[in-house]
């Protein structure tokens, strides 16, 4: 019996050639970094198969990193996963393609691009609105501003992180409400943030706003994000110019980022706006709904804690990029901005720890023990599908991460 090709992918695999997500990667004993796109188990090594092949590709899928692909534009990015797609589908090419396959076990998954900025948003009405009740009880729960923009800051690109790699416990100064001074030490209020992070590919010009129609010209791909936080430094140092050494420590991001063409499936509309928007954010009558129907599951230590769903996000990707641009300001290739923690109405559906036990008050029940927030050698994992066509699930790949004590 014919040893069976690592090209049949079996049914409902969610890494099938629907999905293919590009990731970077290495083998053991040569540190040479390739592009790599995901096939069921295995890694395909993009660039030797496009040589192999005599593709005219082989220059942008022969880097060490997604950014000259990501700078080449939408044209490319569509000729690109086309010419993919026939590779691992069309079976004249197996011989060929075949060889460059890789078992995921036999591989370390990098960083797959060069982070510029980062920006980071705040665009779930469920997490704003537990948030506010939590610290503001005795007024609105959401700001004055809330439903008119999407809320923003910029975060610190230097330590965004590719899933896998270990989270230091920050240390900073806190102070709790019953505090005399602050004190300075390792954070007790760790968190997470289970969050949607996108990657810009082709920049834009300072000075033009980059319009709600322009996003799939600008916006490669998605990925999974976890905006670590240190709750307890962030509260004592965020006012008035919000967060700092809270969040900056860092940010996991999955090793795979999935192109936004293989989500065409997942497109849902956002919930119903309660005001007008202005008319750059307006995208009332927009022929592509801006939503995503991505469903997230959020695991401590290997216990399901939280179903996070992507789809009741109040403000849109494509809204979030009109906005950090209407004021001129430029795209780099390999942006990095994060939807902000995606949070539903029940309570099983919260993105972080400080929703799940509200702000520590209600310990969540483990395998081995309680938690209100992180404590070290606890793992988070965040996993996530979409649905694709006919029937098929897209599979976004996981962000992974371990605390580890304070140095």
């Amino acid at each position: 019996m014919p040893q069976q090709s690592p090209l049949d992918v079996p049914e409902g695999d969610p890494f099938g050639p629907h999905n293919l997500p590009y990731g970077v990667f290495s083998t053991a004993g040569q540190d040479r970094r390739r592009i790599g796109v995901r096939i069921g188990g295995h890694v395909l090594d993009a660039g030797a198969a496009a040589l192999a092949l005599g593709s005219p590709y082989a220059g942008l899928l022969g880097q060490s990193s997604l950014n000259p692909l990501l700078a080449a534009g939408r044209t490319a990015w569509r000729d690109v996963r086309r010419a993919l797609t026939a590779w691992v589908t069309d079976p004249g090419h197996r011989p060929t393609v075949e060889p460059h396959l890789l078992p995921l076990d036999a591989v370390t998954l990098h960083l797959p691009y060069e982070v510029a900025d980062y920006v980071d948003f705040y665009a779930s009405e469920h997490h704003a609105t537990n948030v506010g009740q939590m610290f503001r009880p005795d007024g609105d729960a959401l700001t004055p501003n809330w439903k008119h923009l999407p809320i923003g800051y910029h975060g610190r690109s230097g330590t965004i992180v590719v899933s896998g790699t270990d989270v230091v416990r920050p240390s900073g100064q806190r102070k709790a409400p019953t505090d005399a001074a602050p004190v300075f030490g390792p954070s007790v209020k760790l968190d997470i943030e289970a969050e949607v992070g996108f990657v810009v590919g082709a920049p834009s010009e300072l000075g033009r706003p980059v319009p709600l129609a322009d996003f799939e010209d600008h916006v490669f791909g998605l990925f999974l994000l976890n905006d670590w936080s240190a709750r307890d430094v962030q509260a004592w140092e965020y006012v008035p110019l919000g967060p700092f050494l809270g969040k900056s420590f860092a940010t996991s991001v999955s090793a795979w980022v999935t192109p936004l063409e293989a989500l065409d499936a997942a497109r849902v509309a956002p919930p119903a706006r309660d005001f007008p928007l202005l008319p750059y954010l307006d995208d009332a009558d927009s022929d592509r709904p801006g939503g995503f129907d991505l469903h997230i599951a959020v695991s401590i230590n290997g216990q399901e804690v939280a179903r996070p769903p992507f789809a009741t996000m109040y403000w849109t990707a494509a809204q979030q990029l009109a906005h950090m641009t209407v004021n001129g300001a430029s795209l780099r290739t390999g942006d990095v901005f994060g939807s902000g923690t995606v949070s539903g109405p029940e309570v099983d559906q919260r993105g972080s720890l400080l929703e799940l036990t509200w702000n520590g008050r209600d310990a969540i029940e483990l395998a081995d023990g309680k938690r209100t927030f992180l404590e070290d050698g606890d793992t988070v994992t965040l996993t996530a599908w979409a649905p694709g066509a006919d029937g098929t699930r897209v599979g976004l790949g996981e962000v992974t991460g371990r605390i580890v004590g304070s140095r």
